[in-house]
């Protein structure tokens, strides 16, 4: 493999980092859109959770098929700010698809071609981030990152809920929209010359490498990658559909008034991962990635329990720490712990997508799970049985602790400036 170096690239990367962090904050709730908001108003009119869960389910399924092949064409490509552009695109028009018709099959094709076209957008901006203050300046950007994320998040959850209360949902859609143009803005701000194509792949400054694995070999051989992917499969499984199921079961209580309460949830939860990201930030330069993700892991059924026990208004207090807590520590650990673990092979933003494929896997099949599984035997033990699947999460990162330790130790494994580089892990 090999990959030509940007013929512009400049060292410089301070220009960029101020729009890169606004991109990160923008694009928070460009990438959740409607999210919780959306079963809400389907709920009010008169879809089942069922039917929510469906074609919720439907959306993370084909994003989930496209993140892979999407992370190899960023790996690939010096068009990477092309990937953000588009799925902003995408958010505006999907808005406007759901406030004029609620049609199942129209709903469930705009949440499709939606989550198609931002399947890129995760491993898009991993790479840019990379590519312009490399693999020295990862860790602690990549916290900053997410903490102007979910500081976003938060600030487009109050939004979306003082104005859905005053306005009615209709203007939640249409704030989504305004984040996305407000994220295409921000990333053609980033001066292309600022981005390192080949360090945004994990190769070195020439992009050439004798010791490369070749296609996609790497992603499968890696063992530590395969178990990170894996215990993030049971994480999500039971993560996803905790939060908007939450507010399903409060709302349709009627202990709350719908808009205000879901965006409660959220802000709740996001001003917990701004402060989470920042604290794993130097969690992993002191202890390493292990044991914040173990953290990350134990978090979940912990919060399940809690949430079937106190199902109520009050309950949203420790039920989204809990979820700002394991969230907020994974948004900065995975990221970091992937390009950790395949610095040297090319494939860093292939490796960004294949891993968030699986736990997209479990992302996707969360909301259709949770939602039979609570129409059928109710809120209380669907919470309980969400928050048991990352026990297996926590069994996976405990047994493969002799493989991980190398992998999550605070040293990394080669340069940053790409002198020695190597495949970490590979069997």
């Amino acid at each position: 493999m090999s990959i030509p170096p940007a013929t512009s690239y400049s060292a410089s990367p301070e220009k960029a980092l101020r729009p890169l962090l606004a991109l990160n904050f923008f694009m928070a709730d460009m990438q959740a859109g409607v999210g919780p908001f959306l079963g809400v108003f389907l709920l009010a009119h008169g879809w089942q959770s069922g039917w929510i869960g469906t074609v919720t389910t439907a959306g993370g399924v084909a994003g989930m098929l496209m993140t892979t092949p999407a992370g190899a064409l960023i790996d690939a490509t010096h068009s990477k700010k092309l990937f953000v552009i588009i799925p902003g695109i995408c958010t505006v028009v999907a808005s406007g698809i759901v406030l004029l018709s609620q049609e199942f099959w129209l709903v469930a094709a705009s949440q499709v071609a939606t989550a198609i076209a931002g399947a890129a957008i995760g491993p898009a901006v991993a790479g840019i981030t990379l590519g312009i203050v490399r693999q020295a300046g990862f860790n602690r950007q990549i916290g900053r990152n997410q903490a102007f994320n979910h500081a976003g998040n938060m600030v487009g959850a109050g939004l979306s809920g003082f104005i859905g209360w005053v306005y009615g949902f209709t203007a939640v859609f249409w704030l989504a929209a305004l984040f996305g143009v407000l994220s295409i803005v921000s990333v053609l701000m980033i001066p292309s010359a600022s981005i390192d194509d080949a360090a945004a792949c994990g190769l070195g400054r020439d992009g050439n490498d004798d010791r490369l694995a070749s296609g996609l070999q790497v992603l499968v051989e890696s063992r530590p990658l395969l178990v990170l992917a894996a215990a993030l499969l049971f994480f999500h499984l039971g993560n996803a559909a905790m939060l908007p199921l939450y507010g399903l079961a409060v709302v349709a209580d009627k202990q709350a008034d719908p808009a205000s309460f879901v965006a409660m949830t959220i802000v709740i939860a996001q001003a917990t991962m701004i402060l989470t990201s920042l604290a794993a930030m130097r969690m992993t330069e002191r202890e390493g990635y292990w044991l914040v993700l173990l953290v990350s892991f134990m978090a979940l059924p912990i919060r399940g329990i809690i949430a079937a026990w106190l199902l109520n208004r009050w309950g949203v207090y420790p039920v989204q720490i809990l979820d700002g807590v394991g969230a907020g520590l994974q948004s900065v650990a995975v990221p970091r712990l992937v390009a950790r673990i395949l610095d040297g092979t090319g494939r860093i933003n292939a490796g960004q997508g294949a891993v968030m494929t699986v736990q997209g896997i479990g992302a996707s099949l969360s909301p259709a799970i949770g939602g039979w599984i609570a129409q059928e035997f109710g809120y209380g033990p669907m919470f309980v049985i969400l928050g048991g699947f990352a026990t297996v999460s926590v069994v996976l990162w405990s047994v493969f602790v002799p493989l991980l330790r190398p992998v999550c130790a605070t040293k990394p494994a080669r340069t940053s400036d790409g002198l020695t580089p190597q495949v970490v892990g590979v069997a």
